[in-house]
């Protein structure tokens, strides 16, 4: 008799209690393998696969796409073991049908999730929502040629459809296309190997427009394909003006940023500098062939270096105990704006980090934030934040602390300005350097050390030599 075991939404770290289902992975009746990714959802922070720590037939789906739910509702139903009385004995088709996760079983699962993972101690309990969805329900599992085909295993893989692959990588085209009810089989990709960009889909929505007919709907056999707008996307117009809901990344910018505001008493100290020097010193090094070093690296590489010297701003205040605590490593977070808001993904061990690791590492973030697959992992535990704002064309601005860190430091953009240099009026390179920190762990004189010293390396690089 095969056993039924419920598989909820897991707690996906870092304090996050709700995702919005993006897209299912599989349907009812699938036969689904230990660590296989059931259904894409999108966090506050990233959009993420879920895998289910399961192996089975699926019984039930909870949840449309676009619903959001909370952390421990039920997401699927798995049927484990023999199949039910009076259908075929083919238990042996299922792969690897466990009624516990793999790793509890000893069989080592790669994908561990709070509450399904190694230990064996009991996941806490979660209150959920009487309002759940009801379930997708399905006959009692019985194993049919569909859910035992092979080498899908009856599930539509990412990037591909029923009737044959889909070339596109890029959830952000995949979700773009599934608001605006557009079949991406119908496209012709124009990356390498066919592949769809972001640009076709925008293309093949123009000539809809064009063409003054709507686009085609996705046939209803492919519900991951016709996927219905999310939420977050439909804002509400009223008499009095449009309501657009608080949630997703705008939701968790303004809670982290509200609650900067109401717990740090912060204060802010600026400076011009001349960047004529470093400008140089980027312009040499990329002469000399190699990978071509960023702004973003030089700045990353004078903040570790100042922040050695001044490691009070590396810090974090633990409110309950009243203490400061000092970090011995340095996380180092970088303002990036995407499609979907405002992230900060963050370059792991910064302090440890030579000028092309960091630029490596920016250059990675910055990919995976632009496209869309940053993980949560990506997005916390920085203990540090630097705000290039100058690519907005703005010189100046006085940036919110990042909590539950100490200080940010905003770069404005670098722009020819007359320069009293050497004695003599000259047209420098010039940027203003901006210091956000928290009162509480240091006074005015270290902010201004630090801010000094990364304006002092900002204006003649080889200072930063003396650091090393």
């Amino acid at each position: 008799m095969a056993q039924v075991l419920e598989f909820k939404l897991p707690d996906l770290g870092e304090g996050l209690t709700e995702a919005e289902i993006v897209r299912w992975l599989v349907e009812v009746g699938d036969v689904v393998a230990v660590d296989q990714p059931v259904v894409e959802v999108e966090t506050a922070k990233a959009m993420v696969e879920v895998p289910c720590p399961y192996g089975g037939v699926v019984t039930a789906r909870f949840g449309e796409e676009g619903t959001e739910l909370p952390v421990g509702a039920p997401l699927i139903t798995v049927a484990v073991g023999a199949p039910a009385s009076g259908g075929p004995t083919d238990a042996a088709k299922l792969p690897a049908a466990q009624g516990t996760p793999a790793a509890a079983s000893g069989q080592g699962s790669g994908n561990v999730l709070v509450g399904y993972g190694t230990s064996e101690a009991p996941a806490r309990r979660r209150r959920v929502r009487p309002d759940r969805p009801a379930p997708v329900t399905a006959p009692p599992p019985q194993l049919t040629a569909q859910a035992s085909a092979e080498p899908t295993n009856g599930r539509v893989r990412t990037g591909e459809s029923a009737d044959g692959p889909v070339a596109v990588i890029s959830p952000l085209v995949r979700r773009l296309a599934r608001e605006n009810g557009l079949d991406l089989r119908e496209l012709t990709g124009s990356g390498p190997d066919g592949l769809i960009l972001r640009a076709d889909v925008e293309y093949a929505l123009r000539a809809a427009a064009v063409q003054g007919r709507t686009t085609t709907a996705a046939p209803a056999s492919h519900p991951r394909v016709a996927a219905q707008p999310t939420a977050t996307a439909v804002p509400t117009v009223t008499s009095a003006g449009t309501r657009v809901p608080l949630k997703g990344v705008r939701g968790a910018v303004a809670d982290k940023l509200s609650r900067s505001r109401r717990e740090i008493p912060d204060a802010t100290c600026w400076v011009d500098a001349d960047a004529t020097e470093l400008m140089r010193a980027r312009a040499a090094m990329n002469a000399a062939g190699g990978p071509k070093i960023s702004l973003l690296a030089l700045l990353a590489r004078i903040c570790t270096a100042a922040l050695a010297r001044f490691p009070e701003l590396n810090s974090t205040v633990d409110q309950e105990a009243r203490e400061i605590v000092r970090l011995d490593q340095v996380h180092l977070g970088f303002a990036a704006q995407t499609e979907r808001g405002l992230v900060v993904p963050v370059v792991r061990d910064a302090h440890a980090r030579d000028t092309e690791g960091l630029n490596a590492e920016f250059a990675r973030l910055t990919e995976a934030a632009r496209t869309g697959t940053l993980t949560p992992g990506d997005l916390t535990g920085g203990t540090f934040t630097l705000n290039n704002y100058g690519v907005f064309g703005v010189d100046g601005s006085t940036p919110i602390i990042n909590h539950p860190e100490a200080a940010m430091l905003g770069v404005g953009r670098i722009i020819p300005k007359p320069w009293v240099h050497d004695g003599e009026l000259a047209v420098r390179q010039v940027v203003q350097l901006s210091l956000t920190f928290d009162h509480r762990v240091c006074d005015g004189g270290t902010a201004g050390g630090f801010l000094r010293h990364v304006a002092d390396c900002v204006e003649q690089p080889a200072v930063l030599l003396r650091t090393l």
